[in-house]
């Protein structure tokens, strides 16, 4: 029977706003599980037996149409530091877009500076950045998500290549320092892209696996499998970019978390499990007529 998995952002805010229905699911939920990598689980949700959940950055790399030509590749997100005392912190909204036009122009920047390198940087249709590399690089690094609002030192990357990457993303900051990019983006009034946070890396693909679901929402790594999707199928993948009780939530919940809470109870749903920070929360049909347990603040559930 289908599932579906609902990613929701783990950062409170300042003035958090409480909402029923995800504190009423996290409170009849079974006991949290810890999750490692929240992508791969939720990969499990939509993908075929046995299949295994392809990297980030070669399955957005693929979707997206970006030439390959190299034996490793990662995202080069943009992002926005603030320089403290004696830390480096990634800004609270620190995880910057670019447009298509302004992406293929720090590519082409980028491949002009480091020509020869073994380094070359690409850009996708929806604005992303992608380092490539000639050969394998053997390193683990995080998700800027995770770093949001906290000191960048223990998220850099680590592993026996960890001191090229983290070199390279040193270079980058001084690249970017004067950039014209970050002219245009001042006269604009948006934050200056400090550096380019690389992540998510892995070997190029030559194919997408095909899942058995759907997927929906802001997430570069789930926009690229939701283009192999099962129509027919009810498993999906929901990734809310927006945090609980604000404005934008009550959309995400009326269109996605209200439905699928709707198909559990009547029994089209096996299972419904939410993911935040490295915890997930399963529901069951029966586990959702837990109508005797007490909901609290979303927040507290989450920390």
């Amino acid at each position: 029977m289908s599932s579906q998995y609902f990613r929701i952002l783990a950062r409170v805010p300042l003035e958090p706003r409480r909402s029923a229905l995800l504190e009423q699911l996290l409170a009849r939920a079974d006991a949290s599980r810890p999750v490692s990598d929240w992508r791969a689980d939720a990969f499990g949700s939509i993908a075929p037996p046995d299949t295994r959940a392809p990297a980030l950055a070669p399955a957005a790399l693929f979707a997206q149409g970006a030439a390959v030509d190299g034996a490793w590749v990662c995202l080069a997100t943009p992002v926005h530091y603030v320089a403290e005392m004696t830390n480096v912190r990634l800004s609270q909204d620190g995880i910057l877009s670019l447009n298509a036009a302004a992406a293929a122009a720090l590519a082409a920047d980028f491949n002009r500076v480091w020509s020869d390198s073994g380094i070359r940087l690409a850009s996708g249709e929806a604005g992303h950045l992608f380092c490539i590399f000639d050969r394998t690089l053997h390193v683990t690094t995080c998700d800027p998500q995770d770093v949001l609002d906290r000191h960048i030192e223990e998220y850099l990357p680590v592993g026996a290549d960890a001191p090229r990457l983290r070199r390279l993303m040193s270079e980058l900051e001084m690249w970017l320092f004067e950039h014209g990019e970050n002219g245009a983006r001042a006269t604009a009034g948006l934050p200056r892209i400090s550096g380019l946070w690389l992540w998510g890396g892995g070997a190029p693909l030559a194919s997408l696996p095909t899942v058995q679901g759907w997927a929906a929402g802001d997430d570069v790594y789930f926009s690229a499998l939701g283009a192999r999707r099962h129509e027919t199928s009810d498993s999906g993948v929901i990734v809310a970019a927006a945090t609980p009780g604000s404005d934008e939530w009550q959309d995400i919940e009326s269109r996605w978390l209200k439905p699928a809470a709707a198909q559990l109870r009547a029994g089209r749903l096996s299972r419904l499990e939410i993911s935040a920070g490295d915890r997930c929360f399963s529901l069951t049909a029966r586990a959702i007529r837990r109508f005797w347990r007490r909901s609290k603040p979303w927040w507290e559930c989450l920390g």
